[in-house]
């Protein structure tokens, strides 16, 4: 299967991924609007996201899938078999700690993330019962990032990239069904979305173990003490965690940026952390099927070409991956910027959402879509270096961004409130997105091929064009508008119309998609 057919099979699947997620968060906002509990259940949430993204998709995946691919090219998969049993092992046993824990120190853990809940003591409280009830909920994804791990470097990228639905859908229907059910029970219906986050999970493992099980590879978990120890002793899990340490310090940074973020918007108006969960929710669709379906599918085949000694097809797939983040992310980022309040409005505002909520979540969109580039680019920029295991070069250029990205707050945030947070986020990713770019290319690691200066030419009178056609649309009436579905039409009429205005324009100015696709 080729770099573009995986590319899109992800990205599809993480589309259906993120319009289920899109429908879950415009049911929330819909029923709980933005008040003390939805900010409860979202500091709640964002704490097993949080390690989530710190030791599972982040530290353990970055380790894990280098060494895995390289054991994979070098040793065959008998043996590589045997490293995911032992990993596997280690990595269980080391969950059930850290989930026990967790429980039982949520308290800390909602005061570390997000102590301005204690101005109301319902909501602090209401936040430290949903962190019990789903902190296991780390336990089931980290499982789900080592089986991922070895299904994408089997380049079986059909079912990790389809069982975030599995989530989304569980939740779904807790708000939907189970919210009135718990509203009956006298229970704050805002405590059924927990009960969706766990079965997700278990969903998701579930699904996953099955395509292992069916790939061969499914983990054989030991549980005595001696099997503990061989799964320690062996050579490819002291690499995986000597990789991890350095690993965790860099992802680490990014979580600490994250958490003193929540931490700002808990000690601002009320809702602000829901204000801003929901502008993330909207950046999701374009970073995840850009950037995260590129960094998925090219970590793996860059660590095989540098485990072979192959620089030339290491480079070119870097420069391959940088061109779709240029020709799909910088259009993205100037539509966040001129069509944020219409996006917004026609997605979120209903029900409980009000006209007052448009405005901020839109603050905080366009902040996000100011550094669009930058948080895309990462996503391919960060593996080239994941997949040379080099994990040290990203931590210190981590660290310098989290001191920018808090420096950045001072300024922004007593003037633009959450839209200062986001915006703050967004510079420092090109910040960072710049560094690990100028890093590759000074040690000759990627070797851009002929054609930049022609292509971005291209990609930005294209997209002045598009950009000049969305700043019209945004002067049209969004958030007043007695019916609904006009609304919704107008939207996806200037959408699509702005679409077809880009590539369009791309097209009649001698650009080749069909050609850089191929390639």
């Amino acid at each position: 299967m080729s770099l573009f057919k995986s590319a899109s099979t992800v990205s599809l699947l993480t589309l259906a991924s993120r319009i289920t997620g899109l429908i879950r968060e415009l049911l929330i906002a819909s029923a709980f609007g933005a008040s003390a509990f939805t900010d409860a259940f979202n500091v709640a949430f964002r704490i097993p996201n949080l390690f989530r993204r710190l030791f599972a998709e982040g530290a353990f995946s970055q380790a894990f899938v280098p060494v895995l691919a390289a054991a994979r090219e070098q040793e065959g998969d008998a043996a590589t078999h045997c490293m995911i049993d032992r990993v596997a092992t280690v990595l269980f046993w080391v969950l059930v700690v850290f989930c026990v824990l967790g429980v039982l120190f949520a308290p800390l853990l909602v005061w570390l993330m997000a102590s301005g809940l204690q101005k109301n003591p319902e909501g602090f409280e209401a936040a430290v019962v949903m962190t019990r009830w789903i902190f296991p909920y780390i336990g089931f994804m980290s499982l789900v990032a080592l089986a991922a791990g070895v299904l994408n470097t089997w380049k079986r990228y059909a079912v990790p990239a389809a069982t975030p639905v599995l989530l989304n859908i569980a939740m779904i229907a807790a708000a939907w069904l189970g919210g009135p059910w718990f509203g009956r029970m006298g229970i704050h219906p805002v405590y059924a979305l927990c009960m969706g986050v766990m079965v997700g999970g278990v969903l998701q493992l579930g699904t996953q173990l099955w395509a292992l099980h069916r790939l061969g590879m499914f983990p054989r978990i030991g549980m005595s003490v001696s099997a503990m120890r061989e799964a320690l002793a062996d050579p490819h899990t002291r690499r995986i965690a000597k990789l991890m340490l350095p690993a965790i310090l860099g992802v680490s940074v990014a979580q600490i940026s994250l958490l003193i973020n929540t931490q700002i918007a808990s000690h601002l108006a009320a809702g602000s952390v829901s204000w801003l969960s929901y502008a993330d929710r909207l950046m999701e669709f374009p970073t995840a099927m850009l950037g995260v379906a590129l960094g998925v599918v090219l970590m793996p085949q860059l660590a095989r070409a540098k485990a072979s000694g192959d620089a030339q097809a290491y480079s070119s797939m870097l420069d391959w991956g940088l061109r779709l983040v240029v020709l799909l992310a910088v259009p993205c980022a100037v539509a966040l910027l001129a069509f944020s309040k219409p996006l917004v409005s026609v997605l979120y505002h209903y029900g409980a959402f009000r006209s007052a909520d448009v405005e901020q979540t839109t603050l905080a969109l366009m902040g996000y879509g100011a550094g669009l580039v930058g948080l895309v680019a990462i996503k391919v920029l960060a593996p080239a270096y994941y997949a040379r295991q080099d994990i040290k070069t990203p931590v210190k250029i981590a660290i310098g961004v989290l001191i920018a990205t808090q420096l950045m707050n001072l300024v922004f945030v007593p003037r633009l409130a959450v839209g200062g947070l986001s915006l703050s986020i967004a510079l420092a990713a090109m910040v960072n997105a710049g560094m690990l770019l100028a890093g590759l290319l000074r040690r000759g690691s990627y070797r851009p091929e002929p054609g930049w200066a022609k292509f971005a030419l291209q990609v930005l009178a294209a997209t002045l064009l598009m950009f000049a056609f969305l700043l019209w649309a945004d002067g049209l009436e969004w958030v007043e508008v007695s019916s609904k579905l006009w609304r919704i039409g107008q939207f996806v009429a200037v959408v699509a119309g702005a679409g077809v205005l880009y590539f369009g324009a791309l097209a009649l100015g001698g650009f080749k998609l069909r050609q850089l696709l191929r390639r």
